[in-house]
């Protein structure tokens, strides 16, 4: 049976992404460490099966689209083409729950992240609420 790819109502994300200001502050190598530390999360996680064998180099990839997101240079896009996320991810069966476990892994490393990797908290609201929306775009199984 073919499978049915489920199309979220509300669409892709809208409205302003991040503020640039966090890549300013945090700048590339700790945007790298805190995806790295989130990567991590996620192999000990239920959706470790959801990622490639090489988490390290998931991480470095995805710490890729998390720098132009947050403000820096264009490096996904250099190095990948263009992100396209929700199309990268349609082969994998992502559903509420495995977003829940993802947003919950990150949820941890961004405890203290101010400390950890100088994360600007006044605007840690703004990308909180960013990766809501953007991986409720990511569901593709109900």
């Amino acid at each position: 049976m073919d499978r049915i790819i489920y199309t979220p109502p509300d669409g892709p994300p809208q409205g302003p992404g991040p503020n640039s200001a966090i890549y300013r502050a945090m700048g590339e190598a700790n945007i790298f460490k805190m995806m790295a530390d989130f990567y991590k999360e996620l192999e000990k996680s239920e959706v470790r099966p959801l990622f490639p064998a090489d988490m390290e180099e998931a991480s470095k990839k995805s710490a890729a689209f998390f720098v132009t997101v947050l403000g820096g240079p264009p490096l996904y896009a250099q190095k990948y083409g263009p992100p396209r996320m929700r199309a990268r991810h349609i082969p994998f069966e992502i559903d509420e729950r495995a977003r829940q476990v993802w947003l919950a892994c990150f949820d941890k490393v961004l405890e203290n992240a101010d400390v950890k990797y100088q994360f600007p908290m006044e605007h840690m609201e703004g990308f909180r609420d960013f990766l809501k929306s953007f991986s409720a775009w990511m569901v593709n199984k109900v």
